[in-house]
């Protein structure tokens, strides 16, 4: 049963991390929207920057796993490309209360 319990905890955190992902794309949505009203202070536009590059690096992770066999060489890339994850996917998401 210990296996079950560990899929949950998994299936958990990449529950968190995919959150987490969409809620920074919707930030960087909206602070893109608002650039072309006012300019943007360092900080927004260094979230963009952060954001828009965690777009490209799932893009080529996406064609990979596309590819036949391409969920068995996800893993294998992930292992010696850590960078190929977006930052939500990198280190482990703040707790939800």
């Amino acid at each position: 049963m210990q296996n079950i319990d560990e899929i949950k905890e998994l299936l958990h955190k990449n529950k968190l991390r995919l959150y987490q992902e969409l809620s920074q794309s919707k930030e960087a949505m909206y602070l893109i929207k608002k650039s072309t009203h006012a300019n943007l202070s360092e900080e927004e536009k260094l979230k963009i920057k952060v954001q828009l590059l965690d777009i490209c690096k799932a893009i080529p992770a996406f064609a990979v796993f596309m590819l036949p066999g391409g969920a068995l060489l996800l893993p294998l890339l992930i292992k010696l490309i850590p960078d190929i994850l977006p930052s939500a996917f990198q280190e482990d998401p703040p707790r939800q209360k």
